[in-house]
């Protein structure tokens, strides 16, 4: 078969290249600008972005074929393994700078003083160190801090050696002091809650 590749509408595209693309579906607007086939910025269109990856994915090695000049199958197929390989590198990446962002917010949470109110004020609650059974651990922590002071929205989970639950804090700075609005323990199987919001 002839090399029709760059043609347009007009390219025959070689069946053993015409099969789902990786680095299109992975990498999307990225590799559609490397591969001549500028489609894919409608990745930028809300809604249609959706889609987007998919028809990327069933369609990206037709249109780049179509779209582009190469000098064989076996190039071409070697470059889209590629474009591919970076695709997954770039996910992996993605997925770990996530991880480690939600780890490094946490840590962060753990760190402050609003956080150590709360855990404090558990501490001193009889009512609910007798439900929960000291020692207390704490488990994932979640929400926000605004730094350095203002106001503080997190919840953390905590266990015991008879019972779990979550702790849950809205608290603000005050004259360099944080004060909870609302401190309180929702305990696992139990109804209600227990107001730790001591002075």
């Amino acid at each position: 078969m002839a090399n029709t590749s760059g043609q347009g509408e007009h390219a025959t595209v070689p069946p053993e290249i015409d099969r789902w693309n990786w680095g299109a579906f992975l990498l999307n607007w990225i590799w559609g600008v490397g591969n001549n086939t500028y489609v894919a910025l409608l990745m930028f269109v809300p809604l249609v972005n959706i889609a987007m990856p998919f028809v990327l994915g069933a369609k990206g090695s037709l249109w780049a074929w179509r779209n582009k000049r190469w000098d064989s199958v076996e190039q071409f197929r070697r470059v889209q393994k590629k474009w591919a390989q970076w695709g997954l590198v770039a996910i992996v990446f993605f997925i770990a700078s996530c991880v480690g962002l939600f780890f490094l917010v946490a840590a962060a949470i753990r760190g402050s003083d609003a956080y150590q109110l709360a855990f404090a004020q558990l501490e001193r609650n009889e009512q609910a160190m007798a439900i929960l059974g000291p020692p207390i651990f704490t488990g994932l922590v979640q929400g926000s801090t605004s730094w350095p002071g203002g106001e503080a929205k997190i919840s953390f989970t905590v266990e015991g050696q008879k019972a779990k639950g979550t702790v849950y804090l809205d608290a603000f700075r005050d004259m360099g002091r944080w004060k909870a609005n609302r401190l309180e323990l929702v305990v696992d199987g139990r109804p209600g809650w227990i107001d730790l919001n001591q002075d």
